[in-house]
């Protein structure tokens, strides 16, 4: 709001481009709100279904992975696992939504070549073994999109706190400072009516 508040029709004008900004500004927020809400739900709807595919991989992986216990002997199990190289297959990146970094899990879902021999090993130790992958895999999907839903509430929360401020303060203020310097400015208009009909009738 313009700091001088002389009732002027300069400042009258300013105040009234003022309000349209500050207008224009909130309509803005509000767009950029109800995007990035549905964004979020989205994501919120991808995560819940993740979550639940992960938990079926586990329920699977956990089943074959007791048999190989029973069938291969838990401590044969055990070496085997620690023989399986364990590498950083995947690079973080970010994309934007309405101007919010998010992050972007890529990553290579290839199928995994054992790295055991054989002998001593049975198919219902692959099926663990790809499954225990599996679950990687849905593990860095669901990181990439619990991060995104948490940067994007952050986001709705800040461009909430500021379309209240105009909607609530700023926007009231300028109607309020308008409407008071145009009743000062009409009743001025109306003194000087008088005033010149005064000065008219002198001169007749």
């Amino acid at each position: 709001m313009p700091g001088n508040s002389t009732p002027t029709k300069a400042n009258l004008l300013k105040l009234r481009n003022s309000l349209e900004f500050s207008k224009k500004g909130f309509e803005l927020l509000d767009k950029k709100r109800t995007v990035l809400i549905r964004e979020m739900m989205d994501l919120i709807d991808k995560a819940k279904e993740i979550q639940r595919r992960i938990s079926d991989n586990f329920e699977e992986a956990y089943n074959a992975l007791q048999m190989v216990n029973i069938t291969m002997g838990i401590n044969n199990v055990e070496e085997l696992a620690i023989s399986i190289i364990k590498e950083k297959d995947y690079d973080i990146l970010t994309k934007s939504i309405m101007g919010v970094e998010i992050p972007k899990v890529k990553f290579d879902k290839v199928k995994q070549d054992t790295q055991y021999g054989f002998f001593r090993t049975n198919p219902v130790l692959d099926i663990a073994v790809n499954k225990f992958y599996e679950i990687k895999y849905l593990t860095y999907e669901l990181a990439e999109v619990e991060n995104s839903v948490y940067k994007l509430a952050m986001e709705i929360k800040k461009t909430q706190k500021r379309a209240n401020a105009l909607e609530k303060i700023q926007i009231p203020k300028y109607k309020e400072k308008i409407k008071s310097i145009e009743e000062i400015l009409e009743e001025k208009e109306r003194e000087d009516f008088f005033r010149l009909k005064k000065v008219k009738k002198k001169k007749k």
